[in-house]
């Protein structure tokens, strides 16, 4: 019976297959295309589901996921373990665990509103004969399949519910980053897939608000402000300004300028991006750094007055170098010409123009929801259009430590309270000498199990009391150079008046002498 099933089939698909190759090899294309026509309208007659296609890497963005795809794909791994029965295990960037999401050729039902939608997984083999860059060259998509009555509700409503719902579950999941950027070198010229222009680890630093040395009206008043920020996309747009916001932190070393920024990133739950302007090429080269940070980020440039020449000295400088140059003769001018086209390759060509533009020239607002923080300790060595407000929004002095950061530092590091008896005595010594909160924190933490509060309290006292000391000396040792350079001077101006006098009494002399020779 069945032998004769197949005896009949057999010519049949014979003349299909006949059929088919003298449709592709001789009928015109013209044709084709009416007929291909003809035959899709025929089918949706029958079959009235339509495909929305969402590739995972975009022809424009080869070299980076799909930003829909990787969202897509948060979002159907919820239902993936209930119902795929083949499933692969992948790390996503940022995420805290493993993602598990249907494998290809797996068909996934989701249901929005009372209506039921399909999600298919599946993939697209390369063609084997070019020459394959990557591993994997197979182009992999997801295919949403819906009923067409349904067009508006999935391509509207439904769309952006899946793609807000796969972004947020990417949040939630993440893990916060470090980032540094890497040398223009390090890439090459060509930028491969997987290549990035800042290479991360996991940001762990443990500094809060909490544990910060700082008075509590000013941590209050910092905290209110990220919290404002954080809540005033609109505002932004409604008063035309970029969503950022830029710190200035200064003050002495050991203040707690680094602490304070992972306070505010632990605060706001940011990326930080610490970018070294010192290896950074030129200026299109930072655009392109500003470019590749993701909203919700500190960008950090620590130490602004050592990393390039951005001080208030640029004339005085070119000046300066001026004048070198008059004085030097032809063949010093040609060694030192040498000597700088050599130096030439290693040096950033970041200029303080294309520093301005990259925290609020146009390419500033792409993003969005940003934090850029400069530190350093000598404020007064800044070109003042670096710093003045609007680009650097809030300028927050960390000075030496005062009573209501110390009793910060007590509590988190012996856990005592104000009431205990040697705090007078630190109040006192406080307000006489200069201590950073770096340095009563290390006076405050136990050497050994046998040291408790009153050890370290106590060594606490002896080193302000040594502090104080040193200052006092130091202030006298000062005030003497003073007075010895006054001397100095003075000493200096006699002996210039001495001269004066001495030179007018030689010319009278000499002037008398000729009028009576005449």
């Amino acid at each position: 019976m069945m032998q004769d099933v197949w005896t009949q089939l057999g010519p049949t698909i014979a003349a299909i297959m006949f059929s088919w190759t003298m449709y592709q090899n001789y009928f015109p294309h013209e044709l084709r295309g009416h007929i291909r026509r003809y035959t899709d309208k025929l089918v949706s007659y029958f079959y009235p589901y339509m495909h929305i296609i969402f590739h995972e890497y975009e022809s424009e963005g080869w070299f980076e996921r799909s930003k829909a795809y990787v969202a897509i794909e948060r979002y159907l791994s919820k239902n993936s373990c209930t119902q795929a029965k083949r499933l692969k295990a992948n790390t996503v960037k940022d995420g805290q665990s493993l993602v598990l999401t249907m494998d290809d050729h797996e068909e996934i039902t989701d249901e929005y509103k009372g209506e039921k939608v399909w999600w298919i997984s599946s993939q697209k083999a390369a063609n084997r004969q070019t020459i394959a860059l990557w591993k994997e060259d197979d182009k992999r998509y997801f295919k949403l399949k819906f009923h067409r009555k349904h067009r508006e509700l999935i391509t509207n409503p439904y769309l952006k519910y899946v793609l807000d719902e796969g972004k947020a579950i990417s949040v939630r999941e993440r893990q916060r980053k470090l980032y540094t950027n890497n040398k223009g070198e390090e890439g090459g010229g060509y930028r491969y897939r997987g290549w990035r222009m800042w290479s991360g680890v996991l940001f762990e630093h443990p500094s809060t608000f909490d544990t910060l040395a700082m008075d509590p009206n000013k941590k209050q008043e910092i905290m209110d402000d990220l919290q404002t920020f954080s809540k005033s996309k609109e505002y932004y747009a409604k008063i035309g300004k970029a969503w950022k916001r830029g710190y200035l932190l200064y003050g002495p070393p050991g203040t707690g300028k680094s602490s304070m920024i992972a306070a505010m990133a632990n605060f706001m739950q940011y990326d930080v991006y610490d970018l070294e302007l010192t290896s950074v090429k030129d200026n299109t080269e930072l655009r392109k750094l500003l470019i590749d940070t993701t909203s919700k980020s500190i960008i950090v440039i620590e130490d602004i007055d050592c990393s390039l020449d951005l001080t208030g000295q640029r004339e005085k400088n070119k000046k300066k170098d001026e004048e070198d140059n008059k004085e030097k003769n032809e063949n010093d001018a040609i060694k030192e010409k040498l000597k700088r086209g050599e130096a030439k390759e290693n040096k950033s060509e970041v200029t303080l123009s294309g520093l301005l533009n990259f925290i609020d020239g146009l390419w500033s607002a792409i993003g969005g929801e940003r934090l850029i923080v400069f530190t350093t300790n000598y404020v007064e060595k800044l070109d003042p259009a670096l710093i003045r407000r609007g680009r650097m929004d809030k300028h927050i002095v960390l000075s030496y430590c005062c009573f209501e950061s110390f009793k910060v530092l007590a509590h988190n590091y012996l856990d005592v309270v104000e009431s205990y008896v040697h705090f007078p005595e630190i109040r006192r010594l406080l307000g006489e000498a200069n201590m950073t909160p770096a340095d009563i924190a290390e006076n405050l933490m136990p050497k050994s199990s046998k040291e408790n509060a009153d050890t370290c309290l106590e060594r606490l006292i002896k080193a302000l009391e040594t502090a104080k000391e040193e200052a006092k000396l130091k202030a006298e040792k000062e005030e003497e150079e003073k007075a010895k350079a006054e001397k100095e001077k003075e000493e200096k101006e006699e002996k210039k008046k001495e001269v004066a006098a001495t030179e007018e009494a030689k010319n009278a002399d000499k002037e008398n002498g000729d009028v009576s020779k005449g």
